[in-house]
């Protein structure tokens, strides 16, 4: 087998590795080589089977010893390839990432990056993928749209519930009827919760904020990047690999403060999109950047929500600055300038809520629902 024929095959493991899976072209089999050497293709080959393998079932697939798989290991993690962690019984598990979503492009992109020859190369490779799976999704749109409106949620909104300081604070209603059945195991619903559950956070840059100044297209909501924060085991992974850097609870919320003083969307990701279990990272997502968001979306979004953006008629002023902020598109202005939204659109972020001037937007607690939107269908 040549070693394009090796690369070939590696993209076709990694394809089914999870987040999204890839045409294997010749764009995919050019950034695997930035990240997966020569020498480390039978050792990528290894995971065809088993995405997930303890160091004994490694030594089986691979052929190699203790000492050899910790080397792979090792250099593999440092650039976003392989993630080395414990599991919850304390055995080693080695888990071959996917190249996005959430997997190599995250990870190489959330760490301090240089803007060089090598890393615009990169970046140029990443754009002609996303270019090449949003015409396989363009070309085959009645049939890849339709089912993946089916899937899971990806990620699930943190709503921001304050107002300014200038203001009173807006008032979280619970809506009794449509509340969850109280052995539901509810997830935080509120960034401060979520912070102090984790002894361990980490934070990076915005990977897609950083891919976008790479491309000369930088970000036109806000000049912050280190807005990525990881928890847990993926803390421990991406700080020790260099991907980000432990900071404290009290660090934590104040960037999450400026996030919500920016008009960033907070973004919660569960394992296996289970909203029952703990939050492995929060992404501070802004509209124009954001690849899991309207402006760039390939795939439909999917996001787990509880939330619903409710308009005082009485106190709404018809300014617009919710339609300016909404990020989904879901707000308007009706025929008598009255706020409206989108209900099939809407997060239920509260960024309409925290901008609003009068006070005349409140976030209303329902069932736990998924919004979904489809992209659009090119003529």
């Amino acid at each position: 087998m040549t070693i394009d024929e090796k690369y070939k095959k590696a993209g076709e493991i990694i394809s089914t590795a999870g987040g999204t899976p890839l045409p294997v072209n010749d764009t995919l089999i050019k950034l695997l080589k930035f990240f997966i050497m020569e020498d480390e293709l039978d050792f990528i080959a290894a995971f065809a089977e088993k995405k997930s393998q303890t160091m004994e079932q490694l030594k089986q697939s691979s052929g190699l010893s203790e000492d050899e798989i910790n080397k792979k290991v090792k250099d593999l993690a440092k650039r976003g390839v392989i993630f080395n962690q414990p599991n919850s019984k304390g055995i080693m598990v080695f888990r071959l990432l996917p190249l996005f979503n959430v997997g190599t492009f995250e990870y190489n992109f959330m760490g301090k990056l240089v803007i060089d020859d090598r890393n615009k190369e990169i970046a140029g490779l990443f754009k002609q993928m996303f270019a090449d799976l949003n015409n396989m999704v363009q070309d085959n749109y009645d049939v890849i749209v339709p089912m993946l409106m089916a899937g899971p949620a990806i990620d699930r909104t943190v709503p921001v519930f304050e107002n300014k300081p200038k203001s009173e604070p807006v008032k979280i209603v619970i809506n009794e009827k449509l509340e969850e059945a109280k052995d539901r195991v509810v997830p935080s619903q509120r960034v401060e919760e979520l912070i102090q559950k984790f002894d361990e956070i980490a934070l990076g840059h915005c990977f897609c904020r950083h891919y976008e100044d790479i491309k000369g297209t930088p970000c036109k909501q806000t000049d912050a990047r280190e807005t990525c924060f990881t928890f847990g085991k993926s803390a421990r992974f991406t700080s020790e690999q260099g991907f980000s850097r432990l900071i404290t609870k009290e660090e934590a919320l104040k960037v999450l403060k400026e996030a919500e003083e920016a008009g960033l969307v907070h973004k919660a990701y569960h394992p296996n999109f289970d909203t029952t279990k703990d939050e492995t990272s929060i992404c501070n997502c802004c509209r124009c950047c954001c690849g899991n968001g309207v402006d760039h979306m390939i795939a439909p979004i999917a996001n787990v929500t509880s939330f619903m953006a409710v308009v005082n008629d009485d106190l709404c002023i018809g300014c617009g600055t919710c339609v300016k902020k909404c990020h989904t598109y879901a707000a308007y202005l009706n025929d008598d300038k009255k706020a409206r939204r989108q209900e099939d659109r809407c997060i239920g972020c509260g960024v309409c809520a925290h901008f609003c001037p009068q006070n005349a937007i409140t976030m209303v607690k329902g069932a736990e629902r998924i919004v979904r939107i489809q992209p659009p269908k090119r003529k």
